[in-house]
């Protein structure tokens, strides 16, 4: 995923990256993460370290969840 997706699903979202950050992961220890809040840095952290992204996100349209728990995918596409 590249830098602009990234910013682009977070918008569609109304999330910040720390927001979607996967916090038991080793490199989000490693990297000091909880102590970083600068959004840029963050973004690109999140690129060089796909494993630190949480997922799915799903992204209908112009609209985007973090869709954990799942049930938020289906209320984004309408099924309930």
């Amino acid at each position: 995923m590249t830098e602009g997706k990234l910013r682009k699903l977070l918008k569609k979202a109304n999330l910040t990256p720390s927001q979607v950050l996967r916090k038991r992961e080793n490199i989000y220890n490693e990297l000091n993460l909880a102590e970083e809040s600068d959004t840029d840095t963050l973004i690109k952290l999140i690129v060089e370290n796909p494993s630190l992204l949480e997922r799915p996100i799903v992204e209908v349209g112009d609209k985007a969840v973090l869709a954990r728990p799942i049930d938020r995918a289906f209320e984004l596409v309408g099924e309930k």
